[in-house]
């Protein structure tokens, strides 16, 4: 099944998340060390068809890149050696290790639990691809949900009754 692969990379540790089939959904995969990613994402290849790659880019409040975008850098040389046909998109992400204590806290994470920093990678590694995928164009496969002739709900057409009672 297609698979789209959420990366937060860094020096000591990389976070990993995936799409569901659909491209819909990103979950946390797991957290592994950055030197063993290549390997560690080739395993998983093994069995998932990936489609595409949604790797964080860290920028400054100024949207130029940071320090440590030099490591991502290298990173994405090593990424495209090893997965040539495998397209790879970059994309921003500033606050997510913010949201994603956020996110542990909100889910009823024990405060000992939170400190674990492999959670807050692969947290935040779902987070970068959420973020990607609530802005494509739908789907794994450019299907829209128009195709499946779903009814989206409009927030703004529901009435709210404000009568006391």
């Amino acid at each position: 099944m297609d698979r789209i692969i959420g990366i937060d990379y860094g020096r000591k540790r990389t976070g990993l998340a995936v799409s569901d089939p659909l491209g819909i959904f990103a979950s946390a995969l797991d957290t592994v060390h950055s030197t063993k990613i290549i390997e560690t994402i080739k395993n998983y290849a093994q069995n998932e068809t990936i489609v595409r790659f949604v790797v964080g880019y860290p920028k400054n409040m100024d949207n130029t890149p940071s320090e440590a975008a030099k490591d991502v850098d290298v990173f994405l040389k090593q990424l495209a050696k090893a997965f040539p046909d495998i397209p790879v998109t970059l994309e921003d992400e500033r606050f997510t290790s913010v949201l994603a204590h956020r996110a542990m806290i909100d889910g009823g994470m024990k405060a000992s639990d939170r400190k674990d920093k492999n959670s807050v990678d692969k947290i935040s590694a779902a987070i970068i691809l959420q973020s990607w995928l609530d802005r494509s164009n739908g789907p794994v496969g450019g299907t829209s949900f128009a195709a499946f002739d779903i009814p989206v709900p409009d927030s703004r057409s529901r009435k709210v009754s404000r009568k006391k009672r």
